[in-house]
Parts: structure tokens; sequence; C-alpha cells
């Protein structure tokens, strides 16, 4: 009788225990956060069809109802705050296919160089312009205070006027005494003027650095304009400069951007020993209010991804987590340093006829690099814009599944523009997923079919089809600050591929609205494995809800771009508009 008495107990306890706190929920139901929602198009983002629910309850962060607005009045009426949508729509929130949320904070604090409809960037005279006067802003002022740099963002020779990059003798009108250095759009290239050489000793003596270059006159001086390597020399200095408060600043900003999108996880692509170091700052001083997802460039190491910051459960520590690792092996087709395996249409300036980019690594080092990974279990980002780092990076997992294979690994390949179709099958064999940016045939599909790639490739970049009916689980992404995080053009690129001039690119490709909401929603949680608490309108799952002034899936798919995201809620909490 003993032995049976105290499980007994324990059992009664329990029981009655649970009583109490049910008793108390009623009881007490103004001590509970607990919200209804009705009365507008709430799209669940479960299942192959959309399916639609009149009523979401969610209770202190947690969706604990989803159904008819009948029985969640019955069930929490009087108990809850009462939200009507007023025909507004509801969708789970969205989830960041890829971008660089530490950067985007950075490159909002400097001069907006972006050419039309994003920036005022159409020509050299506008870009001159705009430096001038944000380096007499107090913004400006801020920035080149702490960095020692006057800095732009966002430039893009493809757009400009002159189609091609300011140099330094243009940037010399902005300033001859400091440094300046604007950022190509891309990310991927930068210009900097007279004084950004001097301090960084470019001169016709200065070797290109590997998986890199500077761009020279006929006489082989630097003309100021740098790729890649020979950019982040430059750019990961300046970065090493921001202090604890503009690094406070820079996390506050990059929130706000991906929360007015709608994007509750971010995510913070490729970030450096120094920015990981301010990320932990933010997460260990309680300054995020989305879910922010690092991953470290595993070619600058690996001593600085400790134990104690990367979690295989994949759990959040104040709203950060380690989610692996990211990996880059080329550059950007817009900026013509991708790596491919046919020439650029174009070659760029300063290259011959059959240029066709350059690798950033050799095939040993790529394989290392995903070995290692494989070896840890870290799941690998690997930015792959051109078909020939395709081919790379498929060698490397082929490798490194061979000898480290380890189950649901969830491998993913960022970007993939010149994605051929005869290599789907091995992104099916070894399970990549692929993160594509679509967007891409809005901003630069003009440019990949004049310059850049030419048909058929420039029809084919971002094959979001094909790839879906291959079976693969994919997302879509912005690539911020390369473009806004902007949801709705990331919608509307993935549904139309329309071009600045009007022209579709590959209408073959074309995702479907509810496909298109997909891979930024239930696919995309699924890629950060957080499928079973994301991605979807389900009892269980976070409260992280967006609010859209129309419904994406009834609007003529050309005016999505035009839908605006009225509200954000993460856990129940409105984080946009702030109140």
């Amino acid at each position: 009788m003993k032995k049976l008495f105290l499980p007994l107990l324990i059992a009664v306890s329990i029981i009655s225990l649970a009583s109490a706190q049910e008793t108390a929920a009623k009881a007490e139901p103004q001590k509970l956060q607990q919200t209804i929602y009705y009365g507008g198009d709430i799209v669940t983002m479960e299942g192959d069809k959309p399916q639609y629910v009149e009523a979401v309850v969610q209770r202190e962060g947690k969706i604990v109802f989803v159904g008819s607005k009948a029985d969640a009045l019955k069930k929490f009426a009087g108990k809850a705050k009462e939200v009507d949508l007023k025909g507004k729509t509801m969708l789970p929130a969205f989830l960041d296919g890829h971008s660089h949320m530490y950067n985007v904070g950075f490159t909002s604090m400097a001069a907006n160089l972006l050419p039309p409809p994003d920036g005022p960037g159409k020509d050299f005279d506008s870009i001159v312009k705009t430096m001038k006067a944000y380096k007499d802003s107090e913004e400006g002022k801020y920035v080149t205070g702490k960095t020692g740099w006057i800095i732009g963002n966002g430039y893009d020779d493809s757009q400009l006027a002159e189609k091609d990059h300011p140099t330094a003798k243009v940037l010399d009108k902005v300033s001859k005494e400091l440094p300046v250095l604007i950022i190509h759009q891309s990310g991927h290239l930068a210009s900097v003027n007279t004084k950004g050489l001097e301090l960084m000793g470019y001169t016709a003596k200065t070797k290109d650095p590997k998986g890199g270059a500077l761009r020279r006159d006929k006489d082989g001086n630097p003309t100021g304009v740098l790729e890649e390597a020979a950019f982040f020399k430059v750019l990961i200095p300046v970065l090493a400069k921001v202090d604890d408060e503009m690094s406070s600043k820079m996390i506050e900003k990059g929130q706000e951007e991906y929360a007015k999108n709608g994007y509750l996880t971010a995510m913070s692509g490729r970030t450096t020993v120094e920015q990981l170091a301010a990320l932990k700052t933010g997460a260990k001083n309680k300054e995020y209010y989305i879910d922010v997802v690092a991953y470290p460039d595993i070619a600058l190491g690996t001593d600085f991804i400790d134990g104690k910051d990367y979690s295989p459960s994949h759990e959040y520590k104040n709203r950060f987590r380690i989610g692996g690792v990211k990996l880059t092996l080329d550059g950007s087709p817009q900026g013509k340093t991708a790596w491919l395996t046919k020439p650029y249409k174009v070659p760029p300036t300063g290259q011959k006829e059959g240029y066709k980019g350059n690798p950033i690594m050799s095939d040993e080092e790529a394989i290392g690099f995903v070995k290692t990974a494989f070896k840890k279990h870290w799941q690998i980002h690997c930015h792959t814009n051109g078909d020939a780092a395709i081919d790379q990076y498929i060698k490397a997992v082929d490798a490194a599944e061979k000898e480290f294979g380890y189950p649901d690994h969830r491998t993913v390949m960022i970007h993939g523009q010149t994605l051929r179709k005869d290599q789907i099958p091995d992104l099916v064999r070894l399970k990549i997923y692929p993160s594509l940016f679509p967007m891409h045939t809005f901003y630069w599909g003009d440019w990949h079919v004049d310059s850049v790639l030419g048909e058929p490739r420039a029809s084919y970049i971002s094959p979001c089809k094909d790839v879906l009916k291959a079976g693969l689980t994919i997302t879509t992404h912005h690539d911020a600050p390369v473009t806004f995080p902007n949801s709705m053009r990331v919608l509307d690129a993935a549904v139309n591929r329309v071009t600045r001039s009007g022209k579709i690119l590959g209408p073959d490709q074309r995702l479907t609205p509810y496909e298109a909401l997909k891979t930024f929603t239930d696919w995309a949680a699924f890629q950060y494995f957080e499928e079973n608490s994301k991605g979807t309108i389900k009892e269980g799952k976070l409260a992280d809800f967006v609010i859209l002034d129309k419904n994406p899936l009834k609007v003529d798919p050309m005016k999505i771009h035009d839908i605006k995201v009225v509200e954000s809620i993460k856990e129940g909490n409105t984080v946009y508009p702030k109140k």
C-alpha cells in the first residue's frame, strides 16, 4: 500500500495544480495576456492550398485557438482583448530567407545612394550632391566621427546614366581631406576617393589581393573601384571601429527595417568576429524584440563560434542564436564578379572578351570548409551566384556528405542566380535547399539581358518554379542591405518576374502568390529548423503575425508590390508600428 500511496498522491497533486491553474485563469483573466483576432482574411499557410479561419486567439505569446469566430467568442469573450481586423489580412509573420541584419543597421546610417525608386542615385552628380549633404548632416558627422570615413551605400553602375562606377576623381569632389567610401548595391564592390586609396596604400605597385581586384587605368594606377577582397580590406577595419553605442543604434535601426516589413525572424549572414561580438552584446543587453539568427563567416575561423553560442536544438537566448556558418564562393552577377562557366555578355571595364568572373577559393579549400561544418553538425549556408560556384559547392557538399554525412543537415544554397537546370538533380540528391533571389528580375533583369548574361541565361535567373517542381523546399529573399527588406517587393518578384522596363523575364519560372508566400513563411521556418514554432498559424506555435492592408491572394498580382504592412506582432505584442 505504501508503494502505491506516493504515486497516487503525486498524481492527485498534479491534477489539483492543473485544476487550480485553470480556475485562476477563469477567475483572473485580466492577468493573462490574451487576444482574439477576427473580422478579416486569416490565412493559416498550412497545406498546399490556401486555408482560411475566422478567428485566432493568442495567450501569453502562443496561439491557443484557431477556428470559428463563434467558438472563439464563446470560449474567450470577456477574458481576452478583441481585435477586429476590419477586412485586413492576417498571415504568420515572415522569416528572412537570407540577408545581413547587422549591416542593414550600418547602411541605414550611411548616405542613401540607391537608384530610383529607392533613392536619388541616378548619375554621378546626384551621388556627389547626396554625399556632400550627408557629410554635413548630423548623421553623417556622427558616422564619420566614429569610423573616420564619409560613407554612402547603394550606388548601382547599371542604373547610373554613365553606366560606370564613380572613380576616385569623382569622389574627390565630395572631399579631398577625408576618405570617402561608397558601397555598390551588390555589396561586393565599392569606390573610394584619392584619400581613401592613400590610407589603404593602394598604388600601381599594389598586387591584387586573393579573391579581389583593384580596377586600374591604362597606366596601371588604381581608379578607386575595388572588387571583393580589395573592398573588404577597407570595410572590415571600418566596421571594427564601431563602438558599443553605435552598434546599439545599428541593431535598433536594423530591427526597425525588418519589423516594418513583417519580418520577425531576421538573419545576420556572414558575420565577422567583431559583428558577432556586437550581436552577442546586443543579446546580453536584451536589445532584440525580433528573433535574430547569425551565420558567422567560416572562412574567418571557427574559434569564435563556441559551444555556448551555437545551440544544436536551435533555441534562442534573449531572441538571439547562431544558426550555423556562412561560406562565400563568388561575387555578384550585376557587379560582374560572380563566377560563371560561360563568359559575361559584356565584360566589365579592364577585362577581356571571354571573362567569366573568378572563384574566391580553390576546390580543396571549399571542400575543407564544408567538411568542417558537416563534421561539427553545423548548418551551412553558401553564397553561390555563378553556376561555376554552384558546381564547386555541389562538389564540396558531395565530399562532406560522403565523409561526415549526418541526417537532416538542411544545407542551403544562397542566391543560385545562374543555377543551371542540369544542376537541380544534384541539389535534390544532396538535399541542398535553395534560397533564391528573384528580386533580381525587377532590379537588374534588364541589365542581365543587355549586359550581364544575355538570353536565354537571363530568363532562367532564379528558377523558382523548376526547383519547386523538383521537390525542393525553397525560400526567397531580399539580401538586405543589397535591397531594402521589402517583403511585398520580394513577393511581387517571385510572382511576376517583371523588370524595370516592364518585360516579364522567364514567365515559366513564376510562382503562384500562395507558393511565393510559402517561401517566407512555412518553408522558411523549415530552413531555420523552426517549423514547430513558426511559419503557419496553428495551435501551439508562437503568436507571430503580420497584418496587411490587402490580401495578396485576392488582388491583381501586378498590384502586389503596392500592398502595405499595417502591423507586425511578435509573440502577441505589436512591434510595428511602435506604440
